[in-house]
């Protein structure tokens, strides 16, 4: 009899053990009881501390749900929601997804595991470093899961089960993990001198082993200005981090940690941050406003692949899929900077998504040229004026106009058009200037554009939201068919949102826009295109406003909010104007005459001292 290949058993195996109808879940180890870290101490005592011992384990805590945000898993949260009556002037839709983190929350370990990795760091460049940090983190996680298959397997083993077959791990879409490369290898060697060049043959076994990989990890570890010491102290302190904890998906743990990181990387770099992080609360408007359940979702300037982690918390939060390339959507991306497309392919793998991510410049090295996209999320570099646009002057994408060569804005704007398919969607960031320039024909494409009727919304951001940038940015949505059945007919409208007055400061410099600044604006431009069960709109002063194409073309073709949604409606406080110009009045004479005894008061006692007549 014809002997079943390796993967089959394992497959028939793990239908055999478990129940129908449930999804395969790899088991997780069970780890270790570990004790709360505690606050962490000013750099350089936990640089020195780190030099001396092994930091304390670090648990990532569960966050409390309390009994109104609970619900049943799987279920949608609209269905559990309760109906509320729209107030007078307020427009309602949806519910949000008030059990989805706010951007700058954290498990509870993210924040202690930056501040002990960030003491270690010493003089090196955060550029640098967040690929020794970042690489340690993705091999760290591979490993884990790796082991945590390991063990299930040895279990398993008196029902064929082998721990050392590479196609066991692969049916569950696991890293192999060769057994020198394995973290508790690596934490044997931590204090050899050579660990630099013992890592960068770990990230290589791990690359030859797995395809998918292949030019992805970070193999720079033995280089000569790279601190052995402290880079055994960083293996050390990971390896007291356990990314397979009782309640979390491993991948959201992890996930979590990397994009914390990426975020505070890219606030230590400053301003050549921005070319690989979008900040988590941009992303998040953009994925809730157009609501990617199904089809193929396209960024083809990914940077660090932020639109697609957001775009699969916000199709996970409703109970969807993108796995495996059978889920609802299938995710396709570019890069044209090398390093970030490698935190890009590290961040996905991470997550489980599974994604055609290709490394190349989107104008001059399309690897995209035949794809027709449902959704395309986007956030291109702002006025770009290196993308060599002299050299595509008869590109066929320029439909509408052929951008300038000293800035991008416009090319990026008509490449994604030319990606959307009959009834797609896109939305991306763009500088302010966009919404008004008529500089080198600029107003022109955006003119030609709106006559084409595309623009579906347009949302005008604070500032202070981008590390790379404090001047304010702004949404541009398109739709190719705005009378394609799923919405109402919005041919010749185009809804015009301010929200540049929401958010909340972080830190000195920085704001964010919370889960309920994301909602009010999502479920805005959700009523207004007519999303089942989204509610009634209605325009309100200040914040939004519908324009038809001929109230746009009195304002020049200028996109701005703030030319169509007004000022904000005073509140009628039932006192008469006279009433308050009276008291005004009567106000100002009690300053004044307190004005005049302190002018008397302090030329007398100046006087006292000598100095006066």
């Amino acid at each position: 009899m014809k002997r079943k290949s390796t993967s089959t058993r394992a497959a028939s195996r793990r239908l055999k053990s478990r129940p129908r109808g449930r999804p395969a879940q790899a088991k997780k180890a069970t780890p270790t009881k570990m004790k709360s870290a505690t606050k962490a101490p000013a750099k350089q005592k936990a640089t020195a501390k780190a030099a001396k011992e092994t930091p304390k384990k670090l648990v990532a805590k569960k966050p409390k749900q309390s009994a109104k945000t609970r619900r049943p898993a799987g279920k949608r949260k609209a269905d559990s929601a309760p109906k509320t009556k729209p107030a007078q002037g307020k427009t309602m839709a949806k519910q949000p997804d008030n059990q989805q983190p706010e951007c700058n929350a954290n498990l509870g370990f993210e924040r202690e595991l930056w501040q002990a990795a960030d003491a270690l760091r010493n003089n090196m460049d955060a550029a640098e470093y967040k690929h020794v940090v970042l690489g340690l983190l993705f091999l760290k996680y591979i490993s884990d899961a790796f082991e945590a298959k390991h063990a299930e397997l040895e279990k398993e083993k008196t029902q064929g089960a082998d721990p050392e077959d590479k196609d066991e791990y692969l049916a569950d879409r696991i890293f192999w993990v060769p057994k020198e490369a394995r973290w508790s290898a690596l934490l044997e060697k931590a204090k050899d001198p050579g660990i630099g060049k013992h890592i960068d043959d770990a990230m290589l076994a791990i690359e030859k082993d797995n395809p998918i990989l292949k030019s992805v990890l970070p193999k720079e570890f033995s280089r000569p200005g790279l601190d052995k010491q402290r880079l055994g102290q960083l293996i050390d302190m990971f390896a007291n981090v356990g990314f397979n904890q009782p309640g979390h998906r491993a991948q959201d743990m992890l996930g979590r940690a990397y994009e914390y990181f990426l975020s505070r990387f890219a606030g230590a770099e400053g301003k050549s941050g921005g070319q690989f992080y979008t900040p988590c609360c941009v992303v998040r408007v953009l994925v809730h406003m157009l609501a990617p359940y199904k089809g193929r979702v396209f960024d083809p300037c990914c940077g660090s692949g932020g639109m697609f982690v957001q775009s699969e918390d916000f199709i996970r939060y409703h109970g969807h899929r993108v796995k495996n390339g059978k889920g609802d959507i299938a995710v396709y991306g570019q890069e044209s900077n090398y390093t970030t497309w490698r935190l890009a392919k590290m961040n996905l793998a991470i997550r489980g998504i599974d994604a055609k991510i290709e490394h190349g410049d989107s104008f001059h090295d399309d690897h995209f040229k035949d794809l027709k996209a449902d959704y395309v999320l986007a956030n291109p570099p702002f006025n770009s004026s290196d993308w060599r646009g002299e050299l595509l002057r008869e590109d066929p994408r320029w439909k509408y106009g052929i951008p300038p060569a000293g800035n991008a804005n416009f090319a990026w704007v008509q490449h994604f058009i030319s990606k959307l398919s009959a009834t797609g969607q896109a939305g991306f960031v763009l500088a302010n200037g966009s919404m008004s320039s008529n500089q080198s024909g600029e107003g022109d494409i955006r003119k030609a554009i709106i006559e084409d009727d595309l623009v579906d919304c347009m949302v005008a951001l604070p500032g202070q939201l981008f590390y790379s940038t404090q001047i304010p940015v702004c949404l541009w949505f398109l739709a190719r068919d705005k009378k394609n059945n799923r919405f109402r007919d919005r041919r010749k409208h185009t809804l015009f949102i301010d929200a540049r007055n929401m958010g909340s400061m972080v830190d000195r410099v920085h704001r964010e826009l919370t889960n309920a600044d994301v909602a009010r604006i999502a479920n805005t431009y959700h009523a207004w295109r007519g999303d089942p069960d989204a509610g009634k709109y209605e325009d309100i002063p200040g914040f939004c406003k519908e324009a038809t194409i001929e109230d746009i073309r009195k304002h020049g073709y200028v996109l701005t909010p703030g030319r169509y949604v007004g000022s904000e409606a005073a509140e009628d406080d039932g006192v008469s104007f006279e009433d308050k110009m009276q008291a005004l009045v009567e106000k100002l004479s009690e300053q004044q005459a307190e004005a005049a005894k302190l002018d008397k008061a302090i030329a007398h006692n100046l006087k006292e001292l000598g100095y006066g007549e």
